[in-house]
C-alpha cells in the first residue's frame, strides 16, 4: 500500500507501481484498524461508528428487559470497548476527523 496526499497518489502510474499484478485499493483493515492512503483515518472513524450504532440501536430494543446495572454493563462491553480500541492512532487528528457528522 502506498500513503501519499491525494494529489501525490494521483500522479502515480501503473509504470510506478510495478508490473505484477498489483490491486488498488483505498483502505486496508489490519489488526483490528483500517488505515487509508492518506493516513487520515476516516474509514477507520466511519466503520467504528457503523459498529456502535448498530450495537446501541440493538441494545434499545433489550433494554426494558434488561436492569439499569446489567445494561451500563453491556454498553461498557460492547461499545466503549470498540471505541477504546486503537485509539492511540487517533491521537494526533485533528478535530475535523472526528466530526463526521458536519
Amino acid at each position: 500500500m502506498r500513503f501519499g496526499s491525494t494529489s501525490s497518489l494521483g500522479k502515480l502510474s501503473q509504470k510506478d507501481i510495478g508490473n505484477g499484478n498489483i490491486l488498488h485499493v483505498d483502505s486496508i483493515h489490519h489488526l483490528g484498524a483500517y488505515s487509508d492512503t492518506e493516513l487520515s483515518m476516516w474509514t477507520h472513524i466511519s466503520k467504528i461508528m457503523q459498529v456502535c450504532f448498530y450495537k446501541l440501536q440493538r441494545l434499545r430494543q433489550i433494554r426494558c428487559l434488561l436492569g439499569r446495572d446489567v445494561t451500563a454493563s453491556l454498553v461498557a462491553a460492547l461499545i466503549l470497548s470498540r471505541l477504546d480500541y486503537c485509539n492511540a492512532l487517533l491521537a494526533a487528528l485533528p478535530r475535523t476527523a472526528t466530526k463526521l457528522s458536519q
